[in-house]
């Protein structure tokens, strides 16, 4: 294995999603190098943006799922990339989890097909 083969996990220990991302990269023997509780140490701007681009875009990393979307009427917006990159920054909820690094290249939530492809 490669020394850029272990990845970075940006999650919530308590989400189930997250758990089961992880328990699939250990069940593949995939080295876990670092965790980074979302909550806990919420991400600065740049860290964002450098997240948005590793998964594609800003808007593969926002999530829409979460439960403040809605309640901020922000599902009637039209948003920029711009706003999607701060709402994520003020807001650990609006990143979609586990946002799983390898490198230069990311996933975010948990699909096993994506990981494979990040993985592989």
């Amino acid at each position: 294995m490669t020394s850029d083969a272990g990845v970075d996990v940006y999650w919530l220990p308590h989400c189930t999603t997250c758990q089961k991302a992880v328990a699939y990269l250990q069940e593949k023997g995939v080295p876990i190098r670092s965790f980074r509780d979302l909550k806990a140490q919420p991400l600065e701007r740049a860290e964002v943006e450098d997240l948005a681009r590793k998964v594609g875009s800003a808007d593969k990393l926002f999530s829409r799922r979460a439960m403040k979307y809605r309640a901020m009427g922000l599902h009637e917006q039209t948003l920029s990339d711009d706003d999607l990159l701060r709402l994520m920054t003020e807001e650990y909820t609006f990143v979609t989890r586990p946002v799983i690094v390898r490198a230069d290249r990311a996933t975010a939530g948990f699909s096993a097909k994506r990981v494979d492809e990040l993985v592989g």
